[in-house]
């Protein structure tokens, strides 16, 4: 009888451990805000094909957390909230959104593919967060962009873009429409500069009429 009722104390006792367990905290999942503005440019049809490929980034932006930096060096993120996807993923998705609505060129892939392409628009993110400076805060996007001829990976191209979106809540809600408003800022400088670009590098294509 003791050896049962041992066994039976320990059971109730694992049982209890098991209910006084902390409960892991939920998070709000968020998507980047659908792009504001939807400006189609005017400009001549492009008939090279690119692709957008995921951006390299270091271990923090290459997460779903939505990164903060409080103060000084120190990295953190908001506590019960992140986005839909990491953070490469979510600005190579807009600056595909981008290129559509722009429309000049129209041959668009990701490497999500293995569709081949004349082109390839990739490159580092090295800012996707907030910054408080003082008692305001901004939220800064920084891309090295690379334009990468496909066929032998040669950069051809390569430029930084910044940008800074000035915050007035901190909350973060009011956070993430103010990481939607400057990825929408940075896409439609990086869909310009791409498109000159390749206007310039892009290889000719061959007219059918043409013999081979």
């Amino acid at each position: 009888m003791n050896l049962r009722l041992a066994a039976l104390l320990a059971a109730v006792a694992l049982s209890g451990a098991c209910s006084i367990l902390p409960e892991s905290t939920p998070s709000d999942v968020y998507r980047l805000p659908s792009a504001q503005s939807a400006a189609v440019s005017n400009g001549m049809a492009q008939r090279w094909s690119l692709r957008l490929n995921k951006l390299q980034a270091s271990e923090v932006l290459n997460s779903p957390k939505i990164a903060v930096i409080p103060q000084g060096d120190l990295i953190s993120s908001y506590a019960a909230s992140r986005w839909s996807d990491p953070a490469p993923v979510l600005l190579r998705n807009r600056l595909l959104d981008g290129f559509q609505r722009d429309g000049r060129v129209s041959l668009l892939s990701t490497d999500d593919s293995n569709f081949q392409a004349d082109l390839e628009l990739g490159g580092n993110l090295q800012a996707f967060q907030t910054e408080y400076q003082g008692s305001t805060a901004v939220v800064v996007v920084r891309l090295d962009a690379l334009l990468v001829r496909s066929y032998d990976q040669r950069i051809l191209a390569s430029r930084r873009f910044e940008v800074r979106q000035q915050l007035g809540d901190v909350k973060v809600p009011a956070v993430v429409v103010g990481f939607g408003q400057a990825s929408d800022r940075l896409t439609a400088q990086v869909v310009s500069w791409a498109v000159e670009q390749g206007q310039k590098i892009a290889p000719p294509v061959r007219n059918a009429a043409e013999p081979l």
